[in-house]
């Protein structure tokens, strides 16, 4: 089981590997035959912190994190001009470029990549080929990473999409359960689908950050630029959904107060079993944006019954209120499927 994990992983990995390891030899051929740097490690180092492994493979982050660690050797080179090479050289170099980089960059991760490359340039051997060889080194390592991340790009768009199917897998799974303890009555447990519910943020916020790292490639990459319509529509259903799972949580949270009777709420039941089919078919429309006007034809069946008064006629004012918290949840996932505030709004009854 865990070599079939390890193995995916790595299968997974393939492309990054090739743009880092083409990135790395690129970076070091430039330094060492067109610069003449005999040990051009920075160029390479540089090159591989600023690529890396991770998801956000943003061009924005890309060149980030190489003025990043370039600051840190820059730094460094200076302390290294100015007062030599020694304990309290390498200390020095450490803590300015650790408070540099905490003034830069809010990310913990940054600044211990400039201070790695810091130390790196503070403890090797100087180099013959005079001051700040490191830093040109470093700067040609950043300029490359930046240039292969819009030749050799990684396939972020795959990461989103299958990001995105999982968080709509997962918000369909939390209405199928919300339809089942509603039809249970007293022996329902609303708790631990509120529990699915709040666990879901990690996966909205992996998806938006693939998301955000595909659109920001497709915007540079002469290759993937025509791939910006759809991902742009996929962040239309993002912000729809983003919100929508919110409404759902408060809508779970007042279902919670509304179950403990141990009444089912047959009624109830049958408006979120309609939804279950339109966030099903919302999953369908990340590869056929032609189910969308299905999706919002699905959507407004449910939106033309959220009036209380109409639903439960003589109701309690619990269960009139879960009608109330439904409709900003399927107005928000009508905007999901492209449609305008106002458009959204007007498929709902008037109160």
């Amino acid at each position: 089981m865990l070599a079939r994990v390890g193995a995916n992983r790595s299968a997974g990995s393939a492309l990054p590997i090739v743009q880092l390891v083409i990135a790395v030899v690129v970076s070091y051929a430039i330094a060492y035959y067109l610069f003449g740097h005999l040990t051009p490690v920075t160029a390479a180092t540089v090159t591989l912190s600023s690529l890396g492994f991770v998801r956000d493979a943003r061009p924005l982050r890309v060149l980030e994190t190489a003025i990043g660690v370039t600051l840190g050797i820059t730094l460094s080179e200076v302390i290294l001009l100015v007062a030599g090479q020694g304990i309290w050289q390498l200390a020095l170099a450490v803590i300015i470029t650790l408070f540099a980089a905490r003034f830069f960059s809010p990310a913990p991760g940054f600044a211990i990549i400039a201070a790695s490359q810091s130390a790196l340039v503070a403890i090797l051997p100087v180099v013959a080929s005079g001051p700040f060889t490191r830093s040109v080194d470093g700067l040609i390592g950043g300029v490359v990473a930046l240039l292969l991340t819009a030749l050799v790009p990684r396939d972020a768009r795959r990461v989103a999409h299958a990001d995105a199917k999982r968080m709509l897998g997962t918000f369909s799974r939390i209405l199928e359960r919300l339809v089942e303890e509603l039809r249970r009555g007293d022996e329902s447990d609303i708790g631990s689908v509120l529990d699915l519910a709040r666990s879901t943020q990690p996966l909205m916020d992996q998806w938006r950050v693939s998301l955000d790292s595909a659109i920001g490639i497709a915007k540079i990459s002469p290759f993937l630029r025509r791939r910006l319509p759809e991902l742009e529509r996929q962040n239309v259903l993002l912000g729809g959904v983003d919100l929508a799972l919110r409404d759902l949580r408060v809508v779970t949270r007042r279902l919670l107060v509304v179950m403990r009777d141990g009444r089912p709420r047959n009624e109830l039941a049958d408006l979120l079993n309609g939804l279950v089919s339109a966030v099903n078919l919302l999953g369908q429309s990340l590869d056929d944006p032609l189910v969308l006007p299905l999706v919002r034809q699905n959507l407004i069946l449910v939106a033309v019954r959220l009036d209380p008064g109409m639903l439960f006629p003589g109701s309690t004012v619990a269960e009139g209120s879960v009608v109330m918290e439904l409709r900003p949840l399927v107005m928000d996932l009508l905007t999901a499927t492209g449609l305008t505030p106002d458009e959204a709004r007007a498929a709902l009854p008037a109160l």
